[in-house]
């Protein structure tokens, strides 16, 4: 069991981009494996995933830009050996800072917490609390462009992160951060 989760959030209406992520991501990823989308265009997703033959189990939640969708702002899972905790991010103020998305992590007993919202690749250990970002596929904010992750979740080993960019001609490549 390889254990990965892809982590994605932020399409905002860049479609190629999705699809092209899923396709990537279905020789990357097993059905064991699991996919996160952090919000903002659970429509797009919905869409997306018609076009890729991604077979995995998905967990979602919705951000400020998703209307009359079904999804929890938030949302607590287990996967791997570890417990994550997922949000889009608006609602904590991630722009201000990560104190109210830590302190809803660290009371779900979460190993990570992840997030969207910023459009920017993002990792920090957090006094032993991970938080991740993958940035997103659309409006990037950050030199890094637009962005996805994939964690590695062995149990009883550290969470592995990994980005991967996507180029204007929707090319994934594996992203290196000083």
């Amino acid at each position: 069991m390889s254990n990965k989760l892809l982590v994605l959030s932020d399409i905002h209406g860049n479609m190629p981009a999705i699809v092209a992520v899923l396709k990537w991501a279905a020789g990357e990823i097993a059905g064991s494996d699991m996919a996160v989308f952090l919000g903002d265009g659970l429509k797009e997703l919905s869409l997306a995933r018609q076009q890729a033959d991604l077979s995995c189990e998905w967990k979602k939640v919705c951000g400020n830009n998703d209307f009359a969708v079904t999804a929890p702002e938030s949302d607590v899972f287990d996967f791997g050996g570890h417990r994550f905790y997922m949000c889009h991010g608006h609602r904590h103020a991630v722009y201000s800072g990560f104190d109210r998305i830590i302190a809803c992590a660290r009371k779900a007993g979460a190993d990570a917490a992840l997030f969207g919202h910023i459009h920017v690749p993002h990792l920090e250990d957090a006094n032993g609390l991970l938080l991740v970002c993958p940035g997103g596929i659309n409006r990037a904010r950050s030199n890094a462009g637009e962005t996805f992750a994939i964690i590695d979740c062995a149990p009883e080993k550290p969470l592995s992160v990994r980005f991967w960019g996507i180029d204007p001609v929707c090319n994934i490549t594996q992203l290196t951060f000083k």
